[in-house]
């Protein structure tokens, strides 16, 4: 039910709307009730843009490393800087949501991300467009738990798990429409800085639409901030992001990894324990033990696990294995995005028909079926076969998904929709970047040792056979220039690439079935002992152990 902060923003509007009965809108202002699937719109598509600037880089990095003279590490960090100050901000940003309004946090969220998507466009140095980015990540904070919290107080509670199932559906597409967007904007011959200028018309228009479309809500008591907590937070997560995110590239047990790692155990130990006894909690750790929103936050990582590792090995498998470019290979990842929005809000239905927790069991038991056709991937397998893996797997996120992200909402009262919404958010990316960090380590290592094998007796420079023994991008990279400056004969060069293509198959094989572990994880876990009724989000009283709101 709506405070009365939202009916302030709106009083000018409702001379245009024909008076309707209080129990006609179930309680919610019939101004807002009447335009609840217009806000919808607004909102997911605010969020589908903030999803996008996520994956979006995947395609376009090589032409920014170009242009920009980027080292490997600056690479990175482009791309790596958003994810991890999006990641770490998002509790704090759900707080100030609920404390303040919703509708600001996310008209401000607007503008940091649009205004900083106009200055990235124009950087002239990496470190530049890697500061740029992570304010950009700011914004994105903002936005994303402020959608959800907002979905939560405009809909009734028989059509708020539909509306949180369209949302949670265009989250897991906006992943594989980001690539697409990128690869157009520069087949169109555009400059590099465009794959950011595109945002901006879109988010002026989403500024315009929620001025006026989108109502305010907030904790109607007014709690204070927690900025202990808010502070402990952002370095827990800080430390765990960064060290997921460091740790293949430096190597599991180098000294600053597991450096990161510790501080994110001392952190966060220090985050329970201030939590535990704070008048008023950003986030207390008590609602862990109630099983939909513990639950509910594990389901939630192992699917984001599998989702984001998974887009990062198939694009590359694309590329290099099959030989398609960018704008082809994000094409070729679509059918995963058509499921995924065609399946997500039709998931309260089967919810309803068979239940919950046989909706996750089924749910990852696709996700990990999905994954063994993956594991059987060779260097010819016909691309139909891909699609139809990669279905698979999206019809499982898409079948649990939203019932998971309704329990953990649904576990807290509706003036702590923020935090919910962020912790919702968080688990996504903690659970992404652990996929892709995992994942990748898997694939290299296993391409590594299989690569050195193929060419132990192949005659090449120490410094080349490094590069080749790195990745399946670097060794094409010597294939061609060996070949190109007469080093090699286009037969021993194609003999590299032959080997480089079935020794990042044989890799991602043994990816995909650690994959494929962590869905059955799910299924075993979460699958038994997530709650079996229907969540109606937003509609729990106060858990016991937290200050009423």
């Amino acid at each position: 039910m709506l405070n009365p902060s939202q009916s302030a923003d709106n009083q000018g509007a409702k001379r245009n709307v024909p008076e309707t009965r209080a129990e006609e809108t179930y309680g919610i202002d019939p101004t807002i009730y009447h335009r609840r699937w217009g806000i919808l719109a607004v909102l997911c598509i605010s969020l589908v843009t903030i999803v996008i600037a996520v994956s979006s880089l995947n395609v376009a990095i090589p032409t920014i490393i170009r242009e920009l003279n980027a080292s490997s590490t600056e690479s990175l960090w482009i791309i790596e800087s958003y994810a991890l100050v999006f990641a770490v901000i998002l509790l704090p940003a759900g707080a100030i949501g609920d404390r303040f309004g919703r509708k600001w946090a996310l008209l401000g969220g607007l503008v940091i991300f649009g205004g900083l998507a106009v200055v990235a466009s124009f950087s002239t140095d990496p470190t530049q467009l890697i500061a740029t980015r992570a304010v950009m990540g700011i914004g994105a904070a903002l936005i994303m738990p402020a959608t959800l919290s907002i979905i939560t107080n405009v809909f009734p509670p028989h059509e708020r798990q539909r509306a949180i199932a369209t949302w949670a559906g265009l989250a897991g597409a906006g992943g594989a429409l980001g690539p697409l967007m990128s690869g157009l904007v520069l087949k169109a011959g555009w400059w590099w800085g465009s794959v950011f200028l595109v945002n901006v018309p879109l988010v002026v228009l989403l500024i315009a639409l929620s001025t006026f479309l989108v109502p305010n809500s907030k904790n109607p008591n007014g709690e204070r901030l927690d900025p202990p907590g808010a502070l402990l937070s952002v370095v827990t997560l800080g430390a765990l992001v960064f060290g997921i995110i460091e740790g293949p590239e430096k190597g599991w047990l180098n000294g600053l990894v597991l450096g990161s790692f510790a501080l994110a155990i001392v952190a966060g130990a220090a985050f329970v324990a201030w939590e535990l006894k704070a008048t008023h909690p950003m986030l207390d750790p008590r609602l862990f033990k109630l099983r939909g929103f513990g639950m509910g936050s594990l389901t939630i990582t192992l699917s984001f696990f599998c989702m984001f590792g998974t887009f990062f090995l198939i694009s590359q498998y694309l590329q290099f294995v099959h030989g398609y470019d960018a704008l082809g290979s994000a094409v070729r990842t679509l059918p995963s995005a058509v499921v995924m929005v065609i399946v997500s809000p039709r998931s309260p239905k089967l919810v309803a028909r068979f239940g919950l927790r046989n909706c996750v069991r089924a749910g990852f038991l696709l996700i990990a079926a999905g994954f063994l056709g993956m594991a059987s991937l060779g260097p010819d397998t016909a691309y139909w076969q891909v699609a139809v893996f990669l279905c698979l797997m999206s019809a499982g996120m898409a079948s649990l998904m939203p019932p998971a992200s309704g329990m953990i909402v649904s576990s807290l009262p509706l003036s702590k929709a923020g935090v919910g919404s962020a912790v919702n958010d968080v688990t996504r990316e903690v659970g992404g970047a652990l996929g892709i960090a995992i994942m990748g380590s898997v694939l290299a290592s296993g391409y590594s040792s299989r690569m050195a094998d193929k060419i132990a007796a192949f005659p090449i420079p120490p410094q080349f056979r490094d590069l080749i023994e790195d990745s399946i991008g670097p060794a094409f990279g010597v294939a061609d220039q060996a070949q190109a400056r007469g080093l090699i004969d286009a037969e021993r060069a194609q003999f590299l690439r032959d080997a480089a293509r079935e020794s990042f198959v044989s890799g991602s094989r043994i990816a995909f079935l650690v994959a494929v572990g962590v869905a059955l994880l799910g299924t075993l876990v979460a699958g038994n002992l997530i709650p079996n009724e229907s969540p109606v989000p937003g509609g729990a009283p106060e858990p016991v152990g937290t200050s009423p709101s």
